[in-house]
């Protein structure tokens, strides 16, 4: 699937790609509507309506993944409280060995996340493995997410690469069409980022279920 030889740099996704995307799924939909259901005495139900309507309006923009916006959104600590739920941050099947099998090739390897810098720190610091990569790049660093045109060529500026050699893993498919459409050659989306949850589509990109199926 993977043709090692003609690939120079390596940016990998982090949330679903990674890492197991239920930690963000069950914080999101049912740890986060829980705690401001306590907070505004509401039923669930009610506050998580409310929320998904807030989480919506924001979709494709950095505020969507921006702790700090939603912190201030629902008057509410949200770098603190995905503390409570952070003992189910874990590792996507055999990433560990994908990445520690990388390093013994001269590959560029980059982890590009739109996540939010709080959001990245509490991650690393559980699954401990920000030395594997050459670098670490958060979106909101640039002002841009990686689905919004434009992001590409506003990375090649920090971080040199060439389009042609290069793979993109990421679970997201406008992320990938972005990718695409910015010329890089390979690109693979992930056909199960939360574990627990179905497979979901990757359009006309071709996707893994576990890194063993890549390993270099």
């Amino acid at each position: 699937m993977v043709n090692w030889q003609l690939i120079h740099t390596v940016f990998l996704d982090m949330d679903g790609t990674l890492l197991d995307l239920r930690f963000d799924n069950q914080f999101w939909l049912y740890h986060l509507p829980q705690r401001y259901a306590e907070k505004y005495n509401l039923p669930f139900e009610e506050a998580k309506a409310t929320l998904l309507s807030r989480y919506k309006s924001q979709v494709g923009t950095l505020q969507w993944y921006c702790v700090d916006y939603w912190s201030t959104e629902f008057n509410m600590d949200v770098a603190a409280l995905k503390q409570e739920l952070a003992h189910l941050i874990a590792l996507r099947p055999h990433a560990s060995e994908f990445l520690h099998a990388l390093r013994a090739y001269p590959k560029r390897i980059v982890l590009v996340t739109n996540a939010h810098q709080k959001s990245l720190a509490l991650k690393m610091e559980y699954t401990q493995i920000a030395h594997l990569f050459d670098r670490l790049i958060c979106t909101h660093d640039l002002g841009i997410p990686k689905e919004v045109p434009g992001f590409w060529e506003k990375l090649q500026q920090v971080e040199p690469f060439n389009p042609a050699h290069t793979l993109l893993i990421d679970d997201s498919l406008p992320i990938l069409q972005s990718a695409a459409n910015y010329g890089i050659a390979y690109l693979l989306g992930i056909s199960q980022p939360d574990t627990q949850a179905l497979p979901k589509e990757t359009g006309e990109f071709k996707a893994i279920r576990s890194f063993l199926e890549i390993m270099p």
